[in-house]
């Protein structure tokens, strides 16, 4: 068993292997605070040879044992991972990828399992930097190591990997990886923060993934593995040549159209007749051919973008495509856009919901609830294609929460805008920036549903191509620059800053000075797509006749217990005479909710009625409940009584309370007494005018201990 370990952030960070997972190719225990993680990878030993891409499969899952937890539901055991488990799972894929040797197809696994998580320190950051270890100590080829960490921003000061606690504090909140030389991903969302400041918490962060990689290095030096032979290269020169010649200049004259339709199909057909002519000459080479055309393709394409800064579709580098927008596509959803830039479109329908809808989120170490969140949807017909439909895929889970982030930091608050609010993106066409197209769509759609947004927030995809000496940023990419490109760069944000942001990469590294001139192209994108959506919707709509109106009240806590009843008997009252739902949270914060205002607002009157504290004086219509001997018992609110005593029903005597009133009669009565049991003693008479010459009829005799009732003496015989 090898240990090393160091302090990283007022932390102890260990490594531990050799003792857990020994069959593994390798297997490490990263601890950092009282949180632990084990990593395992694994490699199949042969490459599979019917594949065009690398099959790597990363799986991090958090066990409710980790937190002291048992998983809710009926078969108490945890079953598909949850959306924060595929989030983390991306965020360790992503800077791992592009760092294994190209040419290797062996089936590759990397398993993580938080075994002990102390509620602080959050596991999901450690994921990069176990697999990163994991993958370096074993015989896997693989070119790292690489780190992770996580960067927020606390009253202008950054702060490394903050804990549970303090995230919620947060202006800034980025994970990054890095290796020796600069970043190779990024992930996270800011509050409104400048390209400035975001550049400088990269920069911090790559201070700390250095230490951590020499931590790596440690261990790594300490288990002298053997790595397995990297891949050797497969090219058949003749059949090089032979494709060279049969392509000629037919590739400039496909890449020159614009449709993407058009230019996929007359792609095609070209493959066609390329494999027809070479079927003799090279039989059962089709992978061969089809591979050596894709890279005749993106060098032809790479090159004219270099060289002649000039794009597929004819826009310069840093053009921004057509952008149409049609806010309040349809008529009784509570908002929606269709925005459309370029060949990508995305319809985005706000629903706004009560407390109820709220998102129950039950994890390893705590149980939440989300009033906002946004679902993202990636139909195959939206690129023209037959395609599977069956569970979320873990890009529409990616790109939505992307969107989710960049949207969140211009929401009002709960107090403020008491909804569940939740944004569905459909894309219905795509061809690159389909996420950043939701964003755009989300804002405007919230805006169109009323929601009191602070301003627009609008997005935007960057890439790059390099060929290591000349470098041609690119703003808003088509799908093809995404896939041929060097970089992903997203970039989210209003007139005042950057809202969220996601880079990956393909190559090992970037510049911290190619992200800065990224992030101000970006900025200038931004702003012309931030000009065309306030030209569509300057400002946020009315509320829609068909979103439900919510009130709120604040009560004293100690009046819940009387606002719910006996077995919820006034609550359920209060929602079958109004039609309205009602939810009381523990602090006393009451909301109504209805789509009818008038009943939303009968069912406040009826909460007041039931909560407020009576004094004497005060008039009510009542309702009588109960007939006693000595009185009668009026509800002067659902679930709220008090007594009308015999001798305040009328100025002149009553000998018999059936006399005036029976049950279920309406009584209008006044407050004139409250015990020190807090009971109420009501009085009809006080509200009728008292007859002239009236005099105070004669008290009543107690016959309860009269002689009259005595027991009479028996006289006793002798």
């Amino acid at each position: 068993m090898i240990n090393v370990e160091r302090e990283i952030g007022g932390r102890v960070l260990k490594f531990q292997t050799g003792k857990v997972a020994r069959q593994s190719a390798g297997s490490v225990i990263v601890t950092y605070g009282e949180t632990v993680i084990l990593v395992a990878v694994n490699s199949a030993k042969e490459p599979r040879a019917d594949i065009n891409y690398f099959p790597l499969q990363v799986e991090y899952r958090e066990k409710h044992y980790a937190g002291g937890k048992i998983p809710g539901g009926f078969f108490k055991r945890e079953a598909r991972p949850s959306e924060g488990e595929v989030l983390t799972s991306r965020l360790t894929d992503r800077p791992i990828r592009p760092l294994f040797p190209k040419g290797f197809k062996n089936e590759t696994q990397v398993i993580i399992n938080v075994l002990q998580s102390d509620g602080e320190n959050m596991p999901d950051v450690w994921a990069g930097v176990g697999a990163s270890l994991a993958l370096m100590i074993s015989n896997i080829p693989w070119n790292g190591p690489i780190a992770t960490v996580k960067v927020g921003q606390i009253d202008g000061d950054f702060i490394l990997n903050p804990t549970r606690s303090q995230i919620d504090n947060c202006d800034l909140e980025l994970i990054v990886s890095g290796n020796d030389e600069t970043i190779v991903m990024v992930e996270g969302e800011a509050n409104e923060q400048s390209e400035k400041t975001v550049v400088e918490s990269l920069k911090f962060a790559h201070e700390h993934i250095r230490n951590i990689i020499d931590l790596e290095k440690e261990l790594f030096d300490a288990v002298q593995v053997e790595k397995l032979p990297e891949p050797e290269s497969d090219l058949n020169s003749e059949l090089e040549a032979a494709v060279g010649g049969k392509l000629g200049s037919k590739i400039n004259d496909i890449i020159s159209i614009k449709e993407k339709q058009d230019q996929s199909d007359a792609k095609e057909e070209l493959k066609k007749g390329i494999l027809e002519d070479l079927k003799e000459d090279f039989p059962e080479q089709e992978n061969e051919i089809n591979s050596i055309i894709e890279d005749c393709f993106k060098t032809s394409i790479r090159e004219m973008i270099l060289t002649k800064g000039s794009r597929t579709d004819g826009r310069k580098t840093n053009e921004i495509r057509d952008i149409t927008i049609d806010p309040n596509f349809l008529s009784r959803v509570h908002g929606s856009t269709l925005f459309t830039r370029g060949e990508t479109q995305a319809f985005v329908v706000t629903t706004l919901g009560t407390k109820r809808d709220e998102m129950i989120i039950d994890n390893m170490d705590e149980d939440y609830k989300k009033n906002y969140y946004l679902h993202y949807n990636f139909p195959p017909y939206c690129v023209g294609e037959v395609g599977r439909i069956g569970f979320t895929s873990r890009r529409e889970i990616g790109h939505g929460n992307l969107a989710q982030r960049a949207i969140k930091p211009v929401l009002p608050t709960y107090d403020d805008f008491p909804y569940t609010i939740r944004l569905v993106s459909e894309i219905t066409e795509s061809n690159g920036s389909s996420s950043m197209a939701s964003i755009c769509g989300g804002s405007l759609s919230l805006m169109c549903s009323g929601v009191p947004l602070k301003g627009h927030v609008a997005g935007i995809a960057m890439g790059l191509i390099t060929d290591g000496k000349r470098n041609a940023i690119l703003s808003d990419i088509l799908g093809l620059e995404d896939h041929l490109g060097d970089m992903d760069f997203k970039v989210a944000g209003t007139r005042d800053g950057i809202t969220a942001i996601q880079l990956d990469l393909k190559i090992e590294g970037i510049s911290f000075d190619l992200i800065t001139e990224a992030l101000e192209q970006a900025k200038e994108g931004r702003t012309f797509i931030l000009d065309k959506m306030y030209e569509a919707m300057p400002e946020p709509g009315e509320l829609s006749e068909h979103v439900p109106r919510i009130l709120s009240i604040q009560i004293n806590p100690d009046k819940i217990g009387g606002l719910i009843g006996p077995g919820g008997k006034n609550i359920k009252k209060i929602i079958e005479d109004t039609q309205c739902e009602v939810n009381v949270d523990d602090d006393g914060i009451v909301t109504v909710a209805g789509v009818d205002p008038v009943r939303c607002q009968d069912a406040i009157d009826l909460i007041q009625a039931i909560t407020f504290d009576p004094e004497i004086g005060m008039e009510f219509d009542g309702t009588v409940t109960r007939i006693m001997n000595f009185g009668a018992f009026v509800e002067f609110a659902p679930g709220r009584e008090g007594l009308v005593h015999i001798s305040e029903f009328e100025w002149h005597r009553v000998d018999k309370v059936e006399d005036i009133c029976k049950s279920g009669d309406s009584m209008k009565v006044k407050l004139i007494k409250i015990d020190d049991q807090g009971r109420l003693d009501f009085s009809r008479k006080a509200l009728l005018p008292k007859p002239e010459g009236w005099t105070p009829p004669r008290p009543r005799r107690d016959n309860r201990n009269s002689g009259k009732h005595k027991r009479p003496f028996k006289k006793r015989k002798f």
